[in-house]
């Protein structure tokens, strides 16, 4: 066993048998901000603000990646009869080698939900292929079914589930450590990318 084995396992020692906490109850009228009906407009638009991009069309996508120079990446397996398609001038990896991340210039990856109201993807363990196929290649594109956008914050955490981790993305990764310069893509993709599917494109099947 390794040191990191070692670890985890007194950590899932420590843990066995501990109670959760229940889940807060909070206020419906917490949401300060008004969304209309047409969720995915102002996702979109929110998304937009942060320097993210929303493809409805696969194609479109695939073209904005070959401009970008990126012709090589990781698609989650589940999503590969989908993209492969319109991403036929792409050299697409269902399985993820750890050992050639560079060379992996996007990542396509299943976005578990949506918030509306701030432009923000939801990431989970269980809708994920794999956690560093959305984290490390410069573009993440996060396949999202347009009926998992959630209007509000309040709405998406209602229907977290019991995903041990739950990753929240709103635009590309950004830091204003230094100086208060604002830098994109320092602790993960410097592009993030939203395609979105109609609920009768298979991605139902396979959600865990």
């Amino acid at each position: 066993m390794s040191d990191r084995d070692e670890t985890f396992a007194r950590i899932r020692s420590a843990l066995a048998g501990r109670a959760k906490s229940p889940r807060p109850e909070y206020d419906d009228g917490a949401s300060a901000t008004r969304v209309g009906p047409d969720l995915l407009a102002h996702f979109k638009a929110r998304l937009e603000r942060v320097n993210g991009r929303v493809f409805e069309d696969p194609s479109a996508l695939a073209a904005f990646l070959v401009e970008r120079g990126a012709r090589r990446g990781y698609v989650d397996p589940s999503l590969a009869p989908l993209v492969r398609r319109s991403f036929g001038a792409l050299t697409l990896d269902a399985t993820f080698d750890r050992t050639r991340v560079d060379d992996y210039a996007f990542g396509v990856t299943r976005a578990a939900g949506a918030i509306a109201e701030t432009g923000t993807l939801i990431l989970t363990d269980g809708g994920t292929s794999r956690r560093l196929g959305a984290l490390t290649p410069w573009i993440h594109v996060a396949v999202l079914e347009r009926t998992r956008i959630h209007a509000t914050l309040l709405d998406a955490v209602r229907q977290l589930g019991d995903d041990p981790n739950v990753i929240w993305v709103t635009g590309p990764s950004k830091t204003a450590d230094v100086e208060g310069i604002l830098i994109e893509g320092v602790h993960g993709p410097g592009e993030q990318v939203v395609l979105v599917v109609d609920g009768d494109s298979g991605l139902d099947r396979g959600v865990r």
